[in-house]
């Protein structure tokens, strides 16, 4: 699992080999075992019990619900204690040996602008908006003028 997704996709990779259940878009409501799920939320589940809008119940043996189609898991509660839902300590999360260093932002930004690029204006040093007319002469002063 990447470090990239987020809290309720680690959920639902954790309920793997789980009952849940879903309902999708439809109103339907699928249980059974959660055999393999996907990033982008597409499930394949095992042993379901389909509950239609109307009440109808029906069971399959294995489906594939893309994840687009689904409104909603309901996973186990005994992943309530799963250890992503654990606080960290304030001064854990502090990484060491990342980033510039110590007070060398700072520099970069300062020499950053003085190279002209914290301004307006695409010239070093030069007329900001030197085109658009203004008081300094030159440029572009209208139609006919």
């Amino acid at each position: 699992m990447s470090s990239s997704i987020g809290v309720p996709i680690k959920l639902l990779h954790e309920s793997q080999g789980h009952i849940i259940t879903l309902e999708l878009k439809t109103g339907a409501t699928y249980r059974g075992k959660l055999l393999e799920c996907e990033d982008s939320m597409n499930v394949q589940l095992r042993d379901i019990t389909v509950t239609q809008r109307d009440g109808r119940v029906t069971k399959l043996d294995q489906v594939y619900v893309r994840g687009s189609q689904v409104r909603f898991f309901i996973v186990p509660d005994m992943l309530r204690n799963a250890p992503m839902f654990k606080w960290v300590q304030p001064g854990a999360t502090k990484a060491r040996g990342i980033g510039m260093g110590r007070g060398k932002a700072t520099v970069a930004r300062a020499q950053q602008q003085s190279r002209g690029r914290g301004d307006r204006g695409g010239f070093r040093g030069g007329d900001r908006g030197g085109f658009r007319g203004g008081d300094r002469g030159g440029g572009f002063r209208g139609r006919g003028q």
